[in-house]
Parts: C-alpha cells; structure tokens; sequence
C-alpha cells in the first residue's frame, strides 16, 4: 500500500512537471531570443484559464480548450509589438518594471471583470472516471493533461529544432549580430515566439482550470514556480528547461510523501543547491541580448 502510494505521489509530481513545463517553456523561449525576462507571463496563464470558463458555456469544454490558447497566442502578438518590441535594445530593468507593470494590470484587469472570489470550473462528464492498474488508480483527465502536455512540448522542439523557422531563431540566440548581417530580420520570429510562448501559458490555463480553480492572482502563483524551473534548467535551455521540471516535480512529489509540510519549499531548496554547485543552470549557456 505504501508503494502504491508513493507512486501516486510521483505521477501527482509529473503532473505538476507537465504543467510547470508549458509555462516554463513559453517563459524560457521569449528570453531566449528577446532577452526579456517576462514578469506578466503568468498573467497569460490567468487569461486561458478565465477564457475557458466564458467559453465553455458557449462552444463547449472541446471548443474552449482550442480556442482559448489561440486567444491568449493573439494577445501575446499585440503585447509583444506594441511593448515588448520597445525594449529589445533597452536596459534589461526597463523590461523587467513593464511586465511588472502588465501583470498588475492584467490581474487587476480580472478581478475588475470577474471578482475576486474563484469561479469554480469543472471537469467535463465525459473526461472524468478514474483508470484502473490493478490495485492503483488515477484520475483519466489528469492522464489526458499528461498526453496533452507531451503533444505540446513535442510540437514545440520540432518547430524549434527540425524547421527553417527554428534554425533562425536558434541561430538568433547564439549570434543575432550575425543574423541581422545576413539580412534577416528577427523581430517576425520574435513575434512568432512570443506567440508560442503565450499559447503554451494559455494552454496550461485551460487544462489546469478544472483542478485548481481560478481566480485572478493564479497567475503570479504559476510564476514563480515558473522562474524556479526556468533558473534551475538554464536561462534560454530548451533542455534544461525540461529536464528541470521533471526533476522539480518528481522531487516536490517524493518531498509530499515523506514529508507533507515540505512539499512547496522543496523545489525552492533544489534552485538554492542547483544554483550553488552551477551558476546557470543545469544547461544554461551564455546567451547575446537581442539586437
């Protein structure tokens, strides 16, 4: 039995990796190439996740779940040229006051709309039940938010390691002095980063409004889980990125097992021990400012 239990643990951790990867990835890939640390990107998470719950009614949990992403993918486009792209060339604080500044706003901006109080979003009938391995069972949507989230992360390396439009922006982040000198302009692929990266924040959003409900400070919540991923992968490692959530969820779930009470403070301790042993990260790399 206890065996049993440990091992939901751990599923429990990789489902908090899943969904700690989608924000982390979004979040790591707009550094990468605009070398701006994005204070509001959980805030975009809080968008997908209130964009589903007005959605659904009208089109449906199926309907919400592609559509919402797609809404925030758009958002994230608008934010990005009328902002974001201001401060490419700026001093990195500037950029770090005004997503600051966008995640009060967008968060204000929700409790304006919707309340401050939750809003509670439940699984669709059809998603819910439990699957059966012998004498373990687990929740079939959390499984689905596993495949999901796979699908997402797959996506994403292949647009950025096996596509034309993926070499440019990994070329844009090792030498965009040299880009530019070839006479391609990178503020199109910023664009399109951007709206991955939103997309990827939206998406989580949408799956993990069921389970843990939603109200307008979820964004900052998701954030800083975010950061300790980001920093303990790499600033900028697609890699890293993944293998640090994956450890930051195993690790939080075996830490609630043997010892409930340092569940949150456990992946806070890794980056304090990552960071000591490695500066920048698991796979972190020097990365040039865009230009």
């Amino acid at each position: 039995m206890a065996i049993i239990f440990l091992l939901e643990q751990v599923l429990n951790g990789l489902l908090v990796a899943a969904y700690y990867l989608l924000i982390a990835l979004g979040l790591s890939l707009i550094f990468s190439l605009g070398g701006i640390v994005n204070l509001a990107h959980g805030g975009f998470y809080a968008i997908g996740a209130y964009l589903a719950v007005t959605l659904a009614p009208h089109i449906g949990f199926g309907g919400a779940f592609v559509a919402s992403p797609v809404l925030v993918a758009i958002i994230g486009i608008i934010v990005e040229r009328l902002f974001f792209r201001r401060f490419y060339r700026q001093d990195p604080i500037l950029s770090l006051l005004l997503t600051f500044g966008l995640a009060m706003i967008i968060e204000q901006s929700l409790r304006m709309i919707y309340g401050a109080a939750p809003i509670p979003f439940s699984i669709p009938t059809f998603l819910r039940g439990q699957v059966f391995l012998g004498d373990f069972l687990y929740p079939r949507y959390r499984l689905i938010i596993f495949g999901v989230a796979l699908a997402a992360v797959l996506a994403t390396w292949f647009i950025v390691y096996r596509t034309t439009f993926g070499r440019v922006v990994r070329a844009g982040v090792q030498n965009p002095d040299m880009v530019g000198a070839l006479g391609i302009p990178l503020q199109p692929y910023m664009t399109a980063i951007a709206a991955l990266g939103f997309g990827l924040a939206g998406l989580a959003g949408v799956m993990l409004a069921p389970i843990t409900g939603v109200h307008p400070a979820m964004g900052a919540e998701m954030l800083v889980a975010a950061f300790v991923v980001v920093v303990i992968g790499g600033l900028g490692s697609f890699w890293g990125v993944i293998l640090a959530a994956l450890l930051v969820g195993v690790v939080k779930g075996v830490t609630i097992y043997f010892y409930p009470p340092a569940g949150e403070a456990s992946m806070y301790l890794l980056m304090a021990l990552v960071l000591l042993l490695r500066p920048r990260g698991l796979l972190g790399e020097r990365i040039q400012r865009f230009e």
